[in-house]
């Protein structure tokens, strides 16, 4: 059936070239949009001003000598009326050769029907696009989620929400930017093809520098190796938004390539930061939903109370009875199959840790801050001045998962690269995720870096508060392609 239909569109489109028309043609004579037209309707009306609208065809029906026809910009739908004696003959024969789905321009002055409907009395017109598969006729067509993603194109033409959530993302991330700028920030791009990655326990993409004849690997942070040098550097308050990559499974709050925000300001600690952020998380969920009430997985989060402080190793011992700073990892490998998670083979006392605690925070509502994480799950993170096992880091907590982290940057050169050291152990072992170690870097803290708080939050978060897995929540999402 949709090879017939095509075909009778690639019939119509052969009549229209033998016509002497340009089915494709790269010029268009717009003068207004829909919007702009309808909002300006009676003074368009009264004055008899000619218009040009364009846009793509909803709805077309002919009755002998009239069409009626409803074309649809970014902006709004408007009715078309063609008139036979208005636009002449032939040009009138040429619409049986128009679809749905095609694009025109229209050009001719606005008046209301009989029926009150506000509509364009055609005085010319012209195709712009001749389509050539058939819209579906109802969007329950295309119900099967893969096929929406596949098709994204046709879920955003015919799904408002989807169409909405497009456009939300834009005010998200430009809020995000607002907000920094606002605050003195520095917005910088740093390196995406990096020789060693790091600011992330994940494993990267690796790839091949043909020029340089080098292996590289895509980021899998926002910079912060690289804006951390920038602290060195001298400058005092930098972020980027940008691309990063991680060759890792996809879940509901996982992908392999996404959008990322990362800060880095001098002078300040992760007291100071975890203020900003919670400052940040309010300012742009008011812009981008114009509320800070939201219902996220059977959770009713409101971000503009008092944030929670949730303390990692009490929380872990709390629900499975294990204390992380005793415990061996024969403990924790014990506990894990006691409690049916699946680990690692090659699993490290790290990674361990790390997965009971994913199995606690399911439980936490938030708003709040995830504190007091331990040195072994966090090699770029300042140690705690009263407990040497802990670190200055944190991470927001809603809806049971973390929606960001950040820290004290650790800025001391010598502990740093000890701490490479033992990643570079984890890694030798089988630990794809423990981080690489960075030389150059370390070569930079050598020079001094000033005390410095970092912090990064994904497009999780855009996720989260659409309640949405993070998947549907970007526009193209990667698809494997169809045999």
């Amino acid at each position: 059936m949709i090879n017939e239909l095509k075909q009778a569109r690639l019939d119509k489109l052969k009549k229209i070239k033998e016509a002497g028309i340009d089915p494709y043609p790269a010029k268009c004579e717009r003068t207004h949009t829909v919007k702009q037209a309808l909002d300006s309707f009676d003074e368009f009306f009264r004055s008899e001003k000619e218009i040009v609208l364009a846009g793509r065809i909803r709805m077309i029906r002919t009755h002998g000598g009239l069409t009626f026809a409803n074309i649809e910009d970014q902006s709004g739908q408007i009715q078309l009326f063609f008139r036979r004696d208005k636009i002449g003959k032939e040009e009138y024969a040429m619409l049986k050769n128009l679809d749905i789905g095609d694009f025109i321009q229209a050009r001719g002055s606005l008046f209301t029907t009989k029926r009150g409907e506000k509509t364009v009395l055609v005085k010319d017109y012209k195709i712009l696009t001749k389509s050539l598969s058939p819209l579906p006729e109802k969007w329950h067509g295309l119900k099967d989620g893969e096929e929406r993603l596949r098709k994204r194109y046709l879920d955003i033409l015919f799904n408002p929400e989807t169409r909405k959530m497009v456009e939300k993302k834009a005010v998200f991330w430009n809020a995000v930017r607002e907000f920094y700028i606002k605050r003195g920030f520095l917005e910088v791009e740093t390196p995406v093809l990096e020789n060693t990655v790091g600011g992330a326990d994940a494993q990267p993409f690796a790839t091949h520098h043909n020029a340089l004849d080098i292996d590289v690997y895509l980021r899998i942070s926002a910079g912060e190796l690289w804006q951390k040098r920038l602290m060195v550097a001298g400058f005092e308050k930098t972020f980027e938004i940008g691309r990063i990559f991680r060759n890792e499974g996809i879940s509901a709050e996982h992908l392999q390539d996404y959008t990322q925000i990362e800060f880095y300001w001098a002078y300040a600690d992760y007291e100071m930061a975890m203020k900003l952020v919670k400052e940040m998380y309010c300012y742009v969920a008011e812009k981008t939903f114009g509320t800070l009430e939201f219902e996220i997985r059977n959770f009713k989060i409101n971000l503009g109370k008092k944030w929670e402080r949730y303390d990692y190793r009490e929380e872990i011992e709390k629900i499975t009875g294990v204390d992380i700073l005793k415990a061996d990892l024969n403990e924790i490998r014990k506990k894990l199959d006691e409690l049916k998670i699946e680990s690692e083979k090659n699993l490290n006392l790290a990674r361990g840790i790390d997965n009971l605690w994913k199995y606690c925070r399911r439980k936490i509502a938030g708003p709040g801050f995830l504190v007091n994480i331990p040195v072994v799950v966090s090699p770029l993170a300042k140690k705690l001045e009263n407990n040497p096992q802990l670190t200055q880091r944190f991470q927001p907590i809603i809806a049971g998962s973390e929606v960001g982290n950040g820290y004290s940057e650790l800025n001391d050169p010598i502990d740093q690269a000890e701490r490479f050291k033992e990643q570079s152990k984890l890694r030798a072992a089988g630990d794809k995720e423990a981080q690489m170690t960075d030389k150059e870097f370390i070569k930079a803290l050598e020079y001094g870096m000033p005390p410095t708080a970092g912090f990064g939050v994904s497009e999780r978060l855009f996720s989260f508060l659409m309640n949405k897995p993070i998947r549907e929540c970007q526009i193209f999402p990667l698809m494997r392609p169809k045999p």
